[in-house]
């Protein structure tokens, strides 16, 4: 199931040119953790939730949907 989180994921992972393996490495979890994450079939803890911001250069709110800036 597609959510905010999960499109916004996708987006800014794609918009930084990084595939799903390389995002996994800068974060250091797997490629299966991301696919998971962008398929809303599980999702990042909060530790993990601060490493994707940090890597896609984002905030948390943007990525959780709370804002759109």
């Amino acid at each position: 199931m597609e959510t905010l989180f999960t499109a916004r994921l996708k987006e800014l992972r794609k918009e930084k040119a990084l595939s799903q393996k390389a995002l996994a490495k800068i974060i250091g979890t797997t490629d299966d953790s991301i696919y998971s994450w962008e398929r809303g079939r599980s999702q990042p803890s909060i530790e993990y939730i601060k490493l994707l911001c940090n890597a896609l250069e984002t905030s948390a709110d943007y990525l959780l949907g709370i804002c759109d800036e």
